[in-house]
């Protein structure tokens, strides 16, 4: 009998110790549920950031204070078109160049921005001669959508732009796509996928290598999350986002795009870049296949090469596109 009931106390504590081992995975489980959901939701849906600043003055110390100015008087027209599998009604201003050319930009702004917060490059490539679009991307200023895609949706939706601008302006059309820090990430991963022979050249300013690399530094960076923790937490948010964004977090990679990308691309980043690290430059300009150029700005911080260099930045543009944009 008591070797019986040794039996039975050591069954109903292996018991016990497995009932308390599945309870604590089912609250760890529903904890990292609960964490990634908060982050899908800081991260992919629109709404006001705290960590970005968005004012809308334009102070007269500006150094592109001229610029800006000059996009805000300036007329506009408004095209529209469906996104990249029809969901979605995509909105953009296009300012048509002061003279008849063959010549396009079509210019991508980064996260939580929006078509006016890219005036300053407008006015750039204006006065360089060039036809110019401004889309706003899914989910950003007026165009439709309910999460933020980094680029990767996007992509579809840029290629859909390049052909709407050769469908207005003729098969002689040539197309450059520049974006800056998301848009210079959906530029990089635009350049991987099939385009028309019209689009000759990129220019991306301060892009992420990749999504999944971003949101691991900014874990770090602006909440201060152990890299331990990162993973499994970006791992359930990537869960959520492929079933609510139709994608997982690391196939949004735009050094993975630029191994298939033959075409011309400059690369410019801040030297004091703490937002997207200056070091992602290198491992994307390593990885295009095409002719290339490199810019590292020194002193410049996040999206502000052009400010910090407002004579230069232009002209360094013009000289590596004049090679490719006659």
């Amino acid at each position: 009998m008591g070797l019986i009931n040794l039996k039975t106390k050591v069954s109903k504590r292996r018991h016990h110790l497995w009932r308390w081992l599945i309870s604590i995975i089912i609250l760890l489980a529903l904890a990292l549920f609960a964490a990634g959901s908060y982050f899908f939701n800081v991260a992919m849906v629109p709404s006001h950031k705290s960590f970005i600043k968005n004012s809308a003055r334009i102070s007269k110390s500006d150094p592109l204070y001229s610029q800006k100015m000059w996009f805000k008087r300036a007329p506009k027209q408004q095209w529209t078109m469906k996104s990249a599998g029809g969901d979605y009604q995509l909105v953009a201003d296009y300012l048509p160049a002061a003279h008849p050319t063959t010549k396009n930009v079509i210019i991508l702004h980064g996260f939580m921005g929006r078509k006016e917060k890219m005036g300053e490059y407008a006015a750039m490539f204006h006065q360089l001669g060039y036809n110019v679009l401004m889309p706003d991307a899914r989910a950003h200023g007026e165009s439709q959508g309910k999460y933020i895609g980094y680029g990767w949706p996007e992509r579809y939706d840029v290629r859909k732009w390049t052909d709407q601008i050769i469908t207005k302006n003729g098969r002689n059309s040539q197309i450059v796509i520049f974006g800056v820090s998301m848009g210079g990430a959906t530029t990089m991963m635009t350049s991987g996928i099939p385009l028309p022979h019209q689009v000759k050249a990129f220019v991306e300013d301060c892009g992420y290598t990749s999504l999944n690399d971003e949101l691991n530094y900014e874990a770090g960076n602006l909440y201060n999350i152990p890299q331990a923790i990162r993973a499994p937490l970006i791992g359930s948010l990537s869960m959520i986002n492929r079933v609510k964004n139709g994608f997982y977090v690391r196939q949004a990679s735009s050094t993975a795009m630029l191994e298939h990308n033959h075409r011309p691309m400059m690369f410019i980043h801040g030297g004091n870049d703490n937002f997207v690290p200056t070091r992602m430059v290198y491992r994307n300009y390593a990885a295009t296949k095409g002719p290339r150029e490199l810019w590292v700005v020194k002193g410049a911080k996040h999206a502000a090469s052009y400010e910090k260099e407002p004579a230069r930045y232009p002209q360094r543009i013009a000289r590596f596109l004049n090679h490719y944009v006659k």
